[in-house]
C-alpha cells in the first residue's frame, strides 16, 4: 500500500466527522425533542380513540413509528442531495403536487366529508401537504430568478400568486380552507420581505379577504363554524361540542396540568384529541408550563429557520434564503392557526401542530422541511470551511 493510499484512508473518517459536525445541532436537538414529546403525546392521546375505532389501542401508535422510520430512510436522501437539484427541479416537483391534488378529487379517500387523502397500500398521502412544500420551493425559485421583476411590476408580483390561485381552487374542492390560508399568506409574507410594493399587497390583502368572506358564506358548515367559534356555549353539544371540550381540557390543566395519562377529554370526549386539538390534551395532562415549553421549541425552530434565511440572503444564495424563510413563516402561522382554533381565538381550521400531531403526511412533509434547511446551512458551513482550512500539525 502506498503512503498515498494510507493518507486517505486516515483523512476520510475525519472528514466524514467533520461534515457531520458541520449541521445545525440546535436546529436538529429542537427537531427532535418536539418530535419525541410530540410521539409521547400521540401514544397518551391516541389509546382511548384507537381502542374504539379499530380495537387496537396502539393502532395509532404503531402507524406513527412507522412514519418515524420513514422520515429516518427519507432523511439519507435529503441531506445529501444539494440544495440546488430543487431549484432546479421547482417546476416538475410543483406539476406533480397539482397533479396529485386533481388526483385526489377523483380517487381521494374521504374522511368527515373531505377528499385530502389518497390510498396507497399502508400509506395515506395528503396532497395538500405536499402542496405546501413544493409551492415554496416553486416560489422561492421564482424569487431567485425575478426578484427586480417582483419589485417592480405587479404582474411579475401577481405570477407566483396566480399558482397560489390555482392551487386554492384545487384545495377548496376538497374542502381545505386551513390550507388555503396557510399557502396564501405564507406566500404573501415572503413576497414583502422579498421587496414587494406595499400597494400590491394591500390590493391581494383586500380581494383575498373579500373571497374569503364570499366563500364562508357560501357554504352553511362554515357559517356554522363561525357563530360556534364566536359562542360555544350558546350550543355545547351541538357545533360548539369540540370547542367546548377544548376549552375543558384547557381549564383542567392548571398550572402544572393533571400528570401524563390522567387527561379525561381524551376518553372520546374531545374529536381529533390525537390529531388537530393535541395541543389541548398537552395543556391539560402538562399543564400551562408544559404547554410554554412546546411553543418555545416551535418557536425556536421558525426563528432559526428565519435566521439561516437570513445568512442565505447576505452571502447571496437567494433561493436557500427564501426557502428556509418561507419554512419559518410556516410553522409559525401554521402554529398560531392550531393555537387560535383549540383556544377559540379562531374558527377551526382542521390543520395540525407542526411535528407535534399526529399524520403521516403532515410529519414527514415537515421533516423534509427540516432537512431543506440542515442542507442550506450545512453547505453555508461547509463553504467556510473550505474558504479556511484547518491547517494540519
Amino acid at each position: 500500500m502506498t503512503n498515498l493510499e494510507k493518507k486517505n484512508i486516515e483523512e476520510k473518517p475525519s472528514t466524514q466527522i467533520n461534515h457531520i459536525l458541520l449541521y445545525d445541532r440546535i436546529l436538529l436537538w429542537l427537531s427532535l425533542s418536539l418530535s419525541s414529546i410530540g410521539l409521547v403525546m400521540v401514544i397518551s392521546s391516541s389509546i382511548p380513540v384507537g381502542q374504539s375505532l379499530y380495537h387496537d389501542p396502539f393502532f395509532f401508535v404503531k402507524r406513527e413509528i412507522f412514519y418515524f422510520f420513514l422520515i429516518f430512510f427519507l432523511s439519507f436522501i435529503f441531506l445529501r442531495t444539494p440544495i440546488v437539484f430543487w431549484k432546479n427541479n421547482s417546476n416538475i416537483i410543483l406539476i406533480i403536487s397539482i397533479a396529485l391534488l386533481v388526483v385526489v378529487l377523483l380517487i381521494g379517500h374521504s374522511i368527515h366529508g373531505s377528499y385530502r387523502w389518497i390510498k396507497i397500500g399502508l400509506l395515506h398521502v395528503q396532497p395538500s401537504e405536499i402542496c405546501k412544500i413544493s409551492s415554496f420551493c416553486y416560489i422561492s425559485s421564482y424569487l431567485a430568478r425575478k426578484s427586480n421583476e417582483v419589485r417592480n411590476n405587479f404582474w411579475g408580483f401577481f405570477k407566483p400568486m396566480s399558482i397560489i390561485i390555482i392551487e386554492s381552487i384545487l384545495l377548496l374542492a376538497e374542502p381545505d380552507l386551513g390550507t388555503v390560508v396557510v399557502l396564501f399568506f405564507t406566500t404573501l409574507l415572503v413576497l414583502f420581505l422579498s421587496g414587494a410594493k406595499i400597494g400590491q399587497f394591500l390590493v391581494i390583502i383586500s380581494i383575498s379577504t373579500l373571497i374569503i368572506i364570499f366563500l364562508i358564506l357560501l357554504e352553511p358548515y362554515r357559517i356554522k363554524r363561525i357563530l360556534s367559534f364566536w359562542n360555544p356555549w350558546k350550543d355545547p353539544f351541538g357545533d360548539g361540542y369540540q370547542l367546548t371540550q377544548s376549552l375543558m381540557a384547557l381549564g383542567r390543566g392548571n398550572f402544572l396540568g393533571q400528570g401524563l395519562g390522567n387527561s379525561i377529554q381524551k376518553l372520546d370526549y374531545l374529536p381529533d384529541a390525537h390529531s388537530d386539538f393535541i395541543f389541548s390534551i398537552i395543556a391539560e395532562e402538562l399543564g400551562y408550563v408544559g404547554a410554554f415549553i412546546i411553543l418555545l421549541i416551535i418557536f425556536s425552530i421558525s426563528f432559526r429557520a428565519m435566521y439561516i434565511g437570513k445568512k442565505s440572503l447576505e452571502k447571496k444564495q437567494t433561493f436557500s434564503g427564501f426557502l428556509a424563510c418561507f419554512i419559518g413563516i410556516w410553522f409559525s402561522f401554521q402554529t398560531l392557526i392550531n393555537i387560535g382554533a383549540v383556544t377559540g381565538i379562531l374558527p377551526t381550521k382542521g390543520l395540525t401542530l407542526p411535528l407535534i400531531s399526529y399524520g403521516g403526511s403532515s410529519l414527514v412533509v415537515n421533516y423534509i422541511a427540516i432537512f431543506f434547511l440542515l442542507r442550506i446551512d450545512f453547505e453555508e458551513r461547509l463553504k467556510q470551511s473550505q474558504a479556511f482550512p484547518r491547517r494540519s500539525k
